[in-house]
C-alpha cells in the first residue's frame, strides 16, 4: 500500500475487493445517497405535497392556451424536496469543500462578510429603474468602487457595466475602434500572442478585425522585437495578458507598450490575472490603454457556474472619452448616473454607446468593494504576494517529478507543467486528472494553454494554508510515482469513488442530451 507524506493510505486496498465492488441493498455507499431524478419518481407525479383549497370557479382566462394534459410535475413534501437538493449539492465539488487548483480561473475563498453586505436591503432589492434620488447610496458605492479601481490600476477612466471578461474585452476594443475612427483612421489588424485566452482573438474577429498571431519566445513570453516586426499603420492594437496565461510576467511589457504607441496603435491588456499584481504593479504605469478586471476573480466574489460576473474596464486618458454609458459622476453632495448621449456630450465626452441595457451587477460591486475595504491596500498587496508564494511553493514541491515547459524558473500566481513526465507510462493527462478526483481533488486546468502539450495549469490562490498545500503536493507526488511505477490500472479505471464513473466524453460532446425525457420518449427520439 502506498502512503503519502501525511501517513494516509491513498491507493485502493485492492482492485478486486475495493469498496466500489461492495453492493448494498439501497445502492447507497455510506453517506452518498443514490436516488432517481424527481421526474423519474412515478409515485409522486400528479400528487401534491401541500394542501390547496379548491378553486371557487372553473372559469379560465387562458383561452386556447389552457392545459389539456397533466402537468407532470412531482408533488413532494418539504422534507423530500430539501433532501433531494441537499443531496445534489453534496455531489458537487466546491471551494467550500476543498482546494480548487484550476489555473487561469482564480477560485479563491469568498469571505462571508461580502455576502452579508450584498444582502443588505438597500443593495439587494435596489431596482435599476428607480429614480436616482432614491438610490444615492448605490450610486455612491459605484463611484467609490470606480475610484478604488482607478487607484489600483493607475488609469484615468472606468466603465462598470461590462458583465465579465469577454464582455470587457469587447468594451475596450470598441473604445480603441472609436478612437481610431475619431482620428479618421481605419485600421483592421489586431496582434494577439499565441498563448492568449481564446476570447482575445475571438473578440477581435467578432469586431471584424483580422488577427495576427505573435509567437512566444522559448521562455514563454513575448519579445518587443516580434511586436515591432508586426507593427504597421494597419494595426489597431495588441491584446496581451500580463501576467500571461503561462503564469509568467511579461518582462518587456513597457517596451512593447512604447512600440505600440509609436505605431499609432493601442495596448489592450487582458486583466484576468490581475490578482497576481494588485498592490504591486499599476497597469497604467506600464503603458496600458484599456484593461478589463474580473471582479469575480480578483476580488473574491462568487465565480463559476455561469455567473454572476462583473468585468469593469479601466481606460487610459486617451481612451476615457469613449467609455460606454452609463457612468457615475459626483454632483455637489449627490451622485448622478449619466445614461444618455446628450448628457455625456454636455459632460465633454463621446461614449461609444451602451453595452448592456442596465448598469451592471450591483451585488458584484458590493462584494468587490467589501473585499477591498476589509483588506485595505496592505491586505490586497499581501493577497497578491501570497498567491505568488503559494504557486511557487507548489512548483518547488513538484519540480523534481513534474516537468515545466519553459524551464525551471519562478512563476507568478499559477504554475504550468506539461505531460513530459508521463511519457512512456501509458498514463495520459486526462487519466492523471481522473485519478485526482478519487483522491478528493478537483483537477487542475488541463490542456490549456494550447501552446503546451498536455498542459497542467495549477493556481492555488492565496486562500490555501501550508498544510493544505502540503497534502495537495504529496498527493500529486504519489500519483506521479504510481504512474512511473507502471500502475496504469489506477489511472485508466479512475475515478472509481465518485457517484458516477468516467463518462464517454467524446460521445457526450457529439450527441449531447440537453433535456430529460421519460424512457418511452427517449427511445423514440433515439
Amino acid at each position: 500500500m502506498s502512503m503519502n507524506r501525511q501517513g494516509r493510505p491513498t491507493a485502493p486496498l485492492s482492485t478486486s475487493n475495493s469498496s466500489q465492488d461492495k453492493i448494498t441493498f439501497t445502492g447507497n455507499r455510506g453517506l452518498p445517497m443514490e436516488e432517481a431524478l424527481l421526474f423519474e419518481r412515478a409515485d409522486s407525479l400528479n400528487k401534491s405535497g401541500v394542501d390547496l383549497a379548491e378553486p371557487k370557479t372553473n372559469e379560465t382566462r387562458l383561452g386556447n392556451l389552457e392545459r389539456n394534459e397533466d402537468i407532470g410535475l412531482p408533488g413532494l413534501t418539504e422534507p423530500e424536496a430539501i433532501r433531494h437538493y441537499v443531496r445534489l449539492s453534496q455531489k458537487n465539488y466546491a471551494i467550500d469543500s476543498g482546494l480548487y487548483p484550476l489555473g487561469s480561473c482564480t477560485m479563491k475563498h469568498n469571505p462571508r462578510l461580502n455576502e452579508q453586505m450584498a444582502r443588505l436591503p438597500g443593495f439587494s432589492d435596489v431596482h435599476p429603474l428607480q429614480p436616482q434620488s432614491t438610490v444615492q447610496g448605490a450610486l455612491a458605492l459605484m463611484q467609490t468602487l470606480s475610484g478604488y479601481l482607478l487607484e489600483l490600476t493607475g488609469m484615468h477612466g472606468v466603465a462598470l457595466s461590462p458583465k465579465a471578461g469577454a464582455h470587457g474585452e469587447l468594451c475596450g476594443m470598441l473604445a480603441i475602434k472609436c478612437a481610431h475612427e475619431a482620428a479618421g483612421q481605419r485600421r483592421n489588424l489586431v496582434l494577439v500572442p499565441e498563448s492568449a485566452h481564446g476570447t482575445n482573438p475571438a473578440t477581435a474577429a467578432f469586431m471584424g478585425y483580422t488577427v495576427r498571431t505573435l509567437p512566444a519566445k522559448a521562455d514563454g513570453t513575448v519579445s518587443v522585437e516580434a511586436v515591432r516586426e508586426a507593427l504597421d499603420d494597419t494595426v489597431a492594437g495588441i491584446m496581451l495578458t500580463n501576467p500571461n496565461t503561462c503564469g509568467l510576467f511579461e518582462p518587456e511589457v513597457a517596451a512593447i507598450a512604447d512600440a505600440v504607441h509609436e505605431a499609432g496603435a493601442y495596448f489592450y491588456c487582458d486583466g484576468a490575472n490581475f490578482n497576481a499584481i494588485v498592490g504591486k504593479v499599476r497597469p497604467g504605469d506600464l503603458g496600458i490603454d484599456a484593461m478589463h478586471i474580473n471582479l469575480h476573480k480578483t476580488f473574491s466574489t462568487p465565480h463559476g457556474g455561469g455567473g454572476p460576473g462583473s468585468g469593469p474596464v479601466v481606460f487610459s486618458e486617451a481612451l476615457s472619452p469613449y467609455a460606454p454609458l452609463p457612468y457615475t459622476i459626483r454632483d455637489g453632495e449627490n451622485f448622478r448616473l449619466i445614461e444618455d448621449q446628450a448628457a455625456a456630450t454636455a459632460d465633454g465626452v463621446s461614449p461609444l454607446g451602451r453595452l448592456t441595457a442596465l448598469h451592471g451587477q450591483m451585488g458584484m460591486f458590493v462584494r468587490a468593494l467589501t473585499y477591498m475595504m476589509s483588506h485595505g491596500s496592505d491586505g490586497m498587496r499581501q493577497a497578491s504576494e501570497d498567491a505568488v508564494l503559494n504557486a511557487n511553493y507548489v512548483r518547488n514541491g513538484l519540480r523534481d517529478l513534474f516537468t515545466q515547459p519553459f524551464g525551471d524558473k519562478a512563476c507568478m500566481h499559477e504554475v504550468l507543467f506539461d505531460d513530459s513526465f508521463l511519457k512512456d507510462t501509458g498514463v495520459t493527462t486526462l487519466d492523471f486528472a481522473k485519478a485526482m478526483i478519487d483522491e478528493g481533488y478537483h483537477p487542475m486546468t488541463m490542456y490549456f494553454p494550447l501552446v503546451v502539450h498536455g498542459a497542467m495549469l495549477i493556481e492555488p490562490t492565496e486562500s490555501e494554508s501550508k498544510d493544505s498545500l502540503d497534502l495537495f503536493i504529496a498527493t500529486l507526488r504519489h500519483l506521479a510515482e504510481e504512474a512511473k511505477a507502471g500502475n496504469v490500472d489506477l489511472f485508466q479505471n479512475a475515478p472509481t469513488l465518485t457517484p458516477r464513473r468516467r463518462l464517454d466524453e467524446t460521445g457526450a460532446a457529439r450527441k449531447p442530451r440537453l433535456r430529460w425525457l421519460p424512457e418511452p420518449a427517449r427511445e423514440a427520439a433515439e
